[in-house]
């Protein structure tokens, strides 16, 4: 991974699960992350435990769904460290249900955080981006977006929005950037812990016990993507169980 050494790489969803797993993998080889998360205690933490390892971390305490923080965490990067190389859109939600139950708050949160979160990543770097000639986005989506299921609609819908707005941004990037989507199927995170049914939420933990995989196997394929020399764009990875349907 000597292509990861020396990246300045920014992490929204960053105090748990993949977002964790990423930042520590890229620390370990030797990138300056940028961790973003609404959890300032958890950024903390994990931003010591990489110091302590001897890699290099700044935290800021960020909510996707305010456009300023995005901006103060891009500006975080820049200020610290000179540069931002790479962002990392992170920070999901999966608040599942079925669409009879009407659950519109639910709805309009996970277009605030899934999809209007990236967004306001995409106005952040874009124009640092820009000027300094490169940059790399990697947005986190999911396989809930390739094979639709009963109550994961909206969510599913979400994440294949910023899949469609991905490959618009990949095609207007033109030769200096790049563009990465990573579709992480079931994985061992807190994911459903945020799930309003008890009986879904049951259901999807069971899942995960029986096969979910760890978030070092999606930090491993996003750091895959980051490594690649300038000129070399991993546009989409899958990175699911072998048993998952």
């Amino acid at each position: 991974m000597l292509g990861i050494e020396g990246k300045v790489v920014a992490i929204t969803g960053a105090s748990s699960g993949i977002g964790e797993a990423t930042a520590l993998l890229l620390a370990e080889h030797g990138a300056k992350v940028v961790l973003g998360a609404r959890r300032p205690d958890r950024l903390e933490a994990l931003a010591a435990r990489i110091e302590k390892a001897g890699g290099e971390a700044a935290w800021a305490r960020t909510d996707v769904t305010r456009r300023e923080d995005l901006a103060a965490l891009v500006k975080l990067a820049c200020d610290r460290f000179g540069t931002i190389d790479v962002l990392i859109s992170n920070a999901g939600v999966g608040l599942i249900s079925p669409l009879d139950e009407l659950r519109v708050e639910d709805w309009e949160q996970m277009i605030d955080v899934n999809l209007k979160g990236v967004l306001y990543g995409i106005v952040a770097a874009l124009p640092v981006f820009r000027q300094q000639g490169s940059g790399h986005f990697v947005n986190t989506v999911s396989t809930a977006g390739l094979r639709i299921v009963p109550l994961q609609s909206v969510y599913a819908a979400t994440k294949n929005a910023v899949r469609t707005l991905s490959e618009g941004l990949r095609q207007e990037a033109g030769d200096s950037l790049r563009v990465t989507v990573v579709s992480p199927g079931f994985v061992r995170t807190d994911f459903a812990e945020a799930m309003p049914n008890p009986e879904i939420k049951t259901q999807i933990l069971d899942k995960m016990d029986e096969i979910a995989i760890s978030p070092d196997a999606v930090a491993r394929a996003i750091a895959f993507a980051i490594e690649q020399p300038d000129g070399v764009d991993v546009g989409d990875i899958v990175v699911r169980p072998t048993a998952q349907d």
